[in-house]
């Protein structure tokens, strides 16, 4: 399959910061799009807009990310103003498919990524992008490789739509059973999670040295999904292990919570008895079991209600770090035990059938993943 530089088939235009007098909440002149944070799942979502706009992008323009999370995309659903961490690329037209662009971008966006350059973040250049080769099949087979990749997306979402109303679901039942704990319309015994708990403390403060193999070491990333996992995880000596665990040590049935970075507020059952050492980004939940249970106060800190108290407590500038007291300050729902085990069981229940949806998802992943590649090496 041919393959030319992508501006050879499409036009591309850096994005350029208007003046910062411009800005304003109000909706007055062009949105701006500045970087990733103003990007939604598939759309722009923009928080400020200006009335001095530098680069405009028109109606079904990809936006591209050229800085942080280099490689994200955008469709321009309208004009939009691009600020200096995005670029817009335009294809002709008579050369180049619009959706089978998404897709090959989406496809080779590691590859896209490891072009960047920069001591304090990543960027990519205007020839970076220029000069990145794309196949280039006939329009006709641009278009049959795009739609076949469409369907396999749509898919892909709509499993992961029904991951996210699970979740939701989650979120409502608890409300349902027992009301928001700051209003708490319900009249729920409400406590600090610190009157729940025996203790709330964080892993080694200082970065360890890692070791090939040895004693897990878990930080963040190992327990954003909601469940403690090892498979990605670094490790320590057994004799670091030992030192760290005086002072932090997991055991079944405690509860991991992020603290620190942008997936701050994460809680994660322990559901093993392997051996493990904490970082400092990740807070231990040691529940009085006698006064609640476990795999309840688990579910309650995934609800919206304690995300949103989380929210209000967030310290740092630049990256996020919910401080060890705040965590204790969080109200807590405290019904009867009864009530927690009814709970902890309908959430058993709704967890199965999201287990169900994940594996699903995945799944669909791999496959996706395989049609894009095959796809851009001309096997489909």
């Amino acid at each position: 399959m041919t393959k030319v530089p992508l501006s050879d088939a499409c036009k591309i235009f850096m994005g350029q910061a208007p003046d910062g007098v411009s800005y304003n909440e109000e909706g007055k002149g062009f949105p701006l799009i500045a970087g990733a944070g103003d990007f939604g799942d598939r759309t722009p979502r923009p928080k400020k807009f200006t009335t001095q706009p530098a680069r405009i992008s028109e109606l079904d323009d990809i936006i591209l990310c050229i800085r942080a999370t280099i490689g994200d995309l955008n469709w321009a659903d309208k004009a939009y103003c691009l600020g200096r961490g995005v670029a817009g690329l335009r294809p002709n037209t008579n050369k180049l498919d619009r959706n089978y662009l998404w897709h090959f971008i989406v496809a080779n966006k590691k590859s896209l990524s490891a072009l960047g350059t920069g001591s304090t973040f990543k960027q990519i250049s205007r020839s970076d992008i220029e000069t990145f080769q794309i196949p280039l099949p006939p329009l006709d087979e641009q278009r049959r490789i795009a739609a076949i990749l469409d369907k396999a997306d749509a898919i892909r979402r709509k499993r992961q739509e029904s991951i996210r109303l699970t979740e939701e679901f989650l979120r409502s039942t608890f409300l349902e059973m027992f009301g928001d704990p700051v209003t708490n319309p319900k009249r729920v015994k409400v406590v600090q999670l610190s009157e729940i708990t025996t203790r709330i403390t964080d892993g080694v403060h200082q970065k360890p040295n890692y070791t090939v193999t040895g004693i897990p070491f878990i930080s963040v990333k190992d327990i954003t999904s909601g469940v403690l996992k090892f498979e990605n995880c670094k490790y320590v000596s057994l004799v670091d292990h030992q030192k760290f665990t005086k002072r932090c040590k997991a055991e079944r049935n405690d509860i991991l919570y992020t603290k620190v970075g942008a997936t701050y507020g994460r809680p994660a059952l322990v559901d093993t008895d392997q051996e493990f050492s904490l970082y400092v980004s990740v807070c231990l939940i040691k529940p009085q079991r006698k006064l609640v249970d476990p795999f309840y106060l688990n579910a309650v800190l995934r609800t919206s209600a304690i995300k949103n108290q989380a929210d209000q407590r967030i310290k740092g500038i630049g990256v996020p770090d919910l401080h060890l007291d705040q965590i204790q300050k969080f109200l807590i729902p405290l019904p009867s035990m009864k009530e927690q085990l009814e709970f902890a069981r309908k959430v058993a229940a709704i967890e199965n059938l999201k287990t169900h949806h994940v594996v699903s998802h995945d799944e669909l992943n791999i496959l996706s993943n395989s049609l894009t590649h095959r796809a851009f090496r001309g096997e489909l």
